[in-house]
């Protein structure tokens, strides 16, 4: 076992599970993961290779079983949605179970066109600049995007200020200052963001992506 993944499981043995909506909004529009009693086509080679690629070694290190099929059918036992310790990064963990016929009515039935994910309601990402990543500046957060995520300002203070609390997808609270100020006046992140920054290991080119969940409402 690798450290990351040592330090991703929790004291039971397992790894931690993480909101469907967080994951459904980081891992993009484009990605959608068919419901747990539906059958699947598995690709053993396939997966033999993404393995490989993602361990950095060649593919004929990996086991090979070349008595398997090309392709097996298979029901959907569980799925699990998580994301690595270290990097952030989502991924799903899926439990399959080969089923001996290949029953076409059935694969019908299983809704395989995949039911619809569930967005939160707000989110935005940002591509982080240089300015962004910099160990004496802020996050500089798109007017648009500050309005519809944050809590409203009051700007009756000078400068319009508050802090924030967020959690990552590990549910790690984080601190942030949000302050409007500069020249043109602009809302950015402060206090927070570069001890962010640093724990993260952010670059410039990184994205990083705010999300207001759908129950949340600010009076």
């Amino acid at each position: 076992m690798s450290g990351g993944a040592a330090r991703e499981l929790h004291g039971d043995g397992e790894k931690k599970a993480i909101n469907s909506e967080l994951w459904h909004a980081c891992s993009g529009p484009l990605v959608a993961m068919p419901p747990v009693g539906s059958l699947v086509v598995y690709f053993p080679q396939g997966h033999s290779e993404q393995v490989a690629a993602s361990m950095h070694k060649e593919v004929d290190i990996i086991p090979n079983y070349p008595s398997l099929p090309s392709k097996l059918i298979c029901k959907l036992l569980s799925l699990t949605l998580h994301a690595d310790s270290e990097t952030d990064e989502v991924y799903a963990q899926m439990t399959l179970q080969p089923v001996n016929k290949y029953d076409r009515d059935a694969m019908l039935a299983s809704e395989l066109g995949l039911k619809q994910n569930k967005q939160p309601v707000e989110f935005f990402c940002k591509t982080l600049t240089a300015s962004d990543t910099s160990t004496h500046g802020g996050f500089s957060v798109p007017r648009r995007a500050a309005e519809k995520i944050f809590p409203p300002l009051d700007f009756t203070m000078q400068p319009p200020a508050q802090e924030l609390m967020a959690k990552d997808l590990h549910d790690i609270p984080w601190k942030f200052r949000h302050i409007f100020r500069g020249q043109p006046k602009r809302h950015l992140l402060t206090t927070g963001w570069s001890v962010f920054v640093s724990t993260k290991r952010l670059l410039a080119g990184d994205s990083v992506l705010f999300i207001r969940m759908r129950n949340l409402s600010f009076s």
